[in-house]
């Protein structure tokens, strides 16, 4: 496994593995790895021959410098991850690297990108749009893989690409869950032993809340699922919205839309840390 830091010693390499006619996946990650990520890299690595792996905290999608500086890193242990899961090349690069000049590209596609998160991270996917089309150029990948954890952004990511008119083909792949249910993220890494004792109550809800929708309307489940969480004392719900998976609008009936699917994103703690998770219905 390589690393690079630099954006031509990448392109470099690739231009070889293109020239030879290889796949090349890519797996866009902000660093402080997990058993989600490493999914992500072991369905590329089966499905392409080269696969690329960044590192790179991208500071224009934090609309909270304290998120931002919150955040955790450790390359070295992202690296001994990726290199145990077979990944060909690390991307680290630095923020003087990835954006030379102000990157003043403006990204907006609505509906997806205006609700739920994007309604309360003003800027938020603008940035992510901004770093992974500047991934998508480095890297020029045959497919890039993303996690279901964060069900907007991948609706978001496909209007890019659809909007840029690369061909790339998205790849969504399932949450990985601790034993508990609660879903991976490098966040959890910031919980106190007693908010992570509390945090998997989240998911216990909306799994519980797949059963309870059988005999009850959309509004009946919104306001249990919000109840059950909200109850445990710690754990706060920001929203929670039951949308068409697709265009991830509010739907008001189960018929609306063969796709259903509950967002969450619930503050635990005193920071608070902010945990998002999702159900299919």
């Amino acid at each position: 496994m390589k690393v690079f830091d630099k954006i031509v010693d990448l392109q470099n390499e690739l231009f070889v593995a293109r020239k030879n006619g290889k796949e090349i996946g890519l797996v866009p990650t902000m660093g402080a790895l997990h058993e989600g990520h490493a999914s992500l890299v072991q369905r590329s690595v089966s499905e392409n021959e080269v696969t690329v792996v960044s590192v790179f905290l991208n500071p224009t999608q934090f609309n909270d410098k304290g998120d931002l500086d919150r955040y955790p890193r450790n390359l070295d242990a992202d690296c001994k991850l990726l290199e145990n899961v077979g990944a060909d090349y690390v991307f680290a690069p630095s923020v003087e690297e990835m954006y030379p000049s102000q990157d003043n590209r403006h990204f907006e596609f609505p509906p997806v990108s205006i609700v739920m998160e994007g309604k309360r991270r003003p800027g938020h996917f603008n940035g992510v749009c901004q770093v992974v089309s500047r991934l998508f150029y480095i890297v020029h990948p045959t497919r890039a893989y993303f996690g279901e954890k964060d069900w907007q952004q991948i609706a978001v990511i496909k209007q890019l690409v659809k909007y840029m008119e690369y061909d790339i083909k998205i790849i969504e792949c399932e949450i990985v869950r601790d034993v508990d249910g609660l879903a991976k993220s490098s966040r959890n890494a910031l919980l106190a032993p007693n908010e992570r004792a509390i945090a998997p109550a989240i998911y216990m809800a909306m799994k519980a809340s797949v059963n309870y929708a059988k005999t009850h309307t959309v509004e009946e489940t919104h306001d249990k699922v919000v109840a059950d969480i909200n109850a445990v004392n710690g754990l706060e719900v920001e929203y929670f919205s039951i949308v068409d998976g697709n265009t991830l609008q509010d739907v008001h009936s189960w018929d609306a839309t063969p796709y259903v699917v509950g967002c969450i994103t619930v503050n635990c703690g005193k920071t608070p840390i902010r945990l998002i998770d999702h159900i299919k219905y």
